[in-house]
């Protein structure tokens, strides 16, 4: 700062504390009550969370009723706006909303996080409070502070097990933490009881955190592969936004076969993938075979028997060399059946050639002219005579359709799947206090109260007093819920 000559004595402003959060504790005591009565509270209503949960139930549903990842043209076709479905639905109000990817939505997404906030906020409002007050403990000093106690009772002590060491011992037997002075006792079980809805709590969150996770992270693509072939995961249908790190890098796949195994009948029994992992130098990492319900995983990605189609078909004509020819799908018009078919040269100019239809992969061919009269019905392996030629057909070349999934959430979604049943079981724990006081009373003599409570299971907690207070005194002592004098 500059001094004038004129002002040898410069004024300088002081920090006023009043508006200064750094120099006025108030404020900070005014913005911990603001959040802990406000936002807190808001977060750990349970009518919020209910509200939430419903959210995201409803965000469940539309995304199991409407077809997730498929192409834009896909919900064009099925979604027109002319009609819309329901007078409202169509591929333009799924794209602005993106209920074509529910789960990984921003606002399905955002729905998670709020409702972790809520779970979090009623963990810190209600339940570390309700642990620390059941970890909190304190004798009862005066008789009168045992009648209002659910369960309490006082004896007349006249013999040498009517003391609070017997007491003391008996409780001990029964699995009860003692807490005891000469005059004085009190004895819990049970705590573990409070600390189960915590790891619940805490279970959801971990769940909440995995699905977050995986959705953000993972992906979902679909492949045909023709037997042979080694392919990179490219078609992704479904891919969260940080995806790419979990995309393999520096291995593949090969299909070495694909094959289908039918029943007696013709009907297909079971498909099945020959996979081998390799790296970029074609070095087998790992082999294995897979089908429907027997997925392969390799580094977290997980690849389904999904689907299955038929690529080519091999030949040859006369002693040429085997030849590959691609096919193409046909659908009946009639009974909505699907054949595979191609055409093959017999000339070498093109001029003249056949049609090859075949059902499926057990390697039967049907044979037409170029008129579409049938001619032949050939096996795989066997051959005929056409147009001068002697066409030789070796083998079907089938594709296998593979779905292919990296969710890194599921670990933790797993862990938490595990970790809440062990929290609900915890739950059921009775969480049990019981108190005693020995006084010394010059018209009734030596006295002993005894008072207890449960949060649960009041019926198993009053049998096991009175047991316990029936080994103390030899009278037997009737409980009840109003305090009784014995």
């Amino acid at each position: 700062m500059e001094i004038s000559p004129q002002d040898p004595h410069p004024q300088t402003t002081a920090p006023n504390p009043e508006f200064n959060p750094k120099f006025n504790p108030k404020f900070k005591l005014k913005i911990k009550a603001f959040w802990q009565r406000q936002v807190l509270a808001i977060l750990a209503n349970l009518q919020f969370a209910i509200g939430l949960l419903l959210a995201i139930a409803a965000a469940s549903i539309l995304g199991t009723v409407i077809e997730q990842g498929q192409t834009a043209e896909f919900y064009q076709e099925n979604y027109p706006e002319h009609p819309a479905l329901f007078g409202f639905l169509t591929y333009r109000v799924i794209a602005a909303t993106e209920l074509n990817h529910v789960y990984t939505s921003w606002w399905f997404i955002s729905l998670m996080i709020l409702f972790a906030s809520s779970l979090a906020a009623c963990t810190y409002n209600r339940q570390i409070p309700m642990l620390k007050v059941a970890n909190r403990w304190s004798y009862r000093t005066k008789p009168e502070s045992f009648t209002n106690l659910p369960l309490a009772t006082a004896l007349t002590v006249s013999s040498p097990t009517q003391t609070l060491d017997y007491l003391a011992q008996q409780l001990t037997a029964k699995g009860y933490k003692v807490f005891a002075t000469a005059d004085r006792l009190y004895a819990r079980k049970g705590l573990v009881g409070r600390i189960g809805p915590i790891l619940v709590h805490a279970s959801m969150l971990l769940i909440l955190a995995g699905a977050i996770w995986g959705g953000q992270t993972g992906f979902i693509a679909q492949e045909m592969v023709p037997s042979g072939a080694t392919f990179k995961i490219q078609h992704l249908t479904e891919a969260g936004p940080w995806s790419k790190q979990q995309l393999p890098h520096g291995w593949q796949v090969r299909v070495n076969r694909f094959w289908i195994d039918y029943t007696a009948k013709g009907n297909i029994d079971q498909f099945y993938s020959d996979l081998s992992v390799v790296d970029d130098s074609g070095k087998e990492i790992k082999r294995e075979t897979i089908h429907v319900n027997q997925p392969m995983r390799y580094q977290g990605i997980t690849f389904y028997q999904a689907n299955w189609d038929i690529a080519a078909v091999r030949f040859r004509l006369n002693q040429s060399p085997i030849l590959q020819l691609p096919v193409t799908k046909l659908q009946s018009q009639s009974n909505g059946s699907t054949v595979w078919g191609t055409w093959i040269p017999t000339k070498p100019d093109l001029s003249a050639g056949v049609t090859l239809i075949t059902p499926d992969l057990q390697g039967t061919f049907l044979i037409y002219d170029e008129k579409g009269n049938f001619i032949k019905t050939v096996r795989a392996g066997g051959n005929t005579e056409i147009n001068g030629v002697t066409l030789h057909l070796m083998e079907v070349i089938g594709s296998t359709g593979l779905q292919i999934k990296a969710d890194p959430g599921i670990p933790l979604v797993y862990a938490g799947f595990a970790a809440i049943m062990v929290g609900v079981v915890m739950s059921y724990v009775s969480h049990s206090q019981v108190w005693a006081l020995q006084t010394d009373e010059s018209s009734q003599g030596t006295r002993l109260y005894i008072g207890g409570k449960t949060n649960r299971a009041q019926a198993g907690f009053e049998a096991e007093l009175v047991a316990i207070l029936a080994t103390v005194d030899q009278k037997s002592p009737v409980i009840t819920n109003q305090q009784t004098t014995v």
